[in-house]
């Protein structure tokens, strides 16, 4: 039987791995659930991301060799999670996987039953935390945060919403019980986390 994929994707700013690391550092022993490591275009860097980093060439080779269960582009860069990452390793219930708004229409149809988890922040938080990074100029952060829509909830699909506005680990209980209201979600009967 095939994992349940939860789908993460959210704004740049809300806090998206934070969110998934409080979760993995919360979660008991054994629990049946793994976090895909994905592929993508650029070098890995301290305290950033960990992922199998790739060059343009070699990753337009693995993919053309169909070794991604997902694959896309986003923000002049290219992304893809293996197979196995989806599989995760024996025992493995629920698979957590970070992907893209744009690209969600392809995984709803590629993964049966995929589950999705839109992590989000207020567009105040959101332009602090950005401007914060450095990465962009304030009228930059400003003009994509207009232009980035809502998220359009796609039929036939659970979608869970966390706010990440303040504490991590308020956003780290909402999400426990998001997750706790899920058919098998292997940690739902138990009373915390924590």
């Amino acid at each position: 039987m095939s994992p349940v994929l939860i789908y993460v994707l959210g704004p740049s700013g809300a806090g998206k791995d934070s969110v998934l690391e409080w979760l993995k550092a919360h979660l008991p022993p054994n629990a049946g659930v793994h976090f895909a490591r994905r592929c993508i275009t650029r070098a890995a860097h301290p305290g950033a991301e960990q992922h199998e980093p790739m060059t343009r060439e070699t990753f337009a080779a693995a993919r053309d060799a169909g070794s991604f269960g997902l694959c896309w582009s986003a923000n002049g860069l290219d992304y893809g999670v293996r197979h196995a990452e989806l599989r995760g390793p024996p025992g493995t219930g629920w698979v957590f996987v970070t992907g893209s708004r744009a690209y969600l229409p392809q995984a709803i149809a590629l993964i049966p039953g995929l589950v999705v988890l839109h992590v989000t922040a207020s567009p105040e938080v959101l332009l602090k935390r950005l401007v914060a990074r450095g990465r962009e100029s304030a009228a930059d952060i400003r003009a994509r945060l207009e232009r980035a829509p809502p998220l359009e909830r796609p039929a036939g699909t659970t979608v869970l919403e966390i706010h990440n506005n303040a504490r991590l680990q308020d956003a780290g209980h909402q999400l426990e019980l998001a997750l706790g209201f899920l058919p098998g979600w292997p940690v739902r009967a138990q009373k915390s986390l924590r």
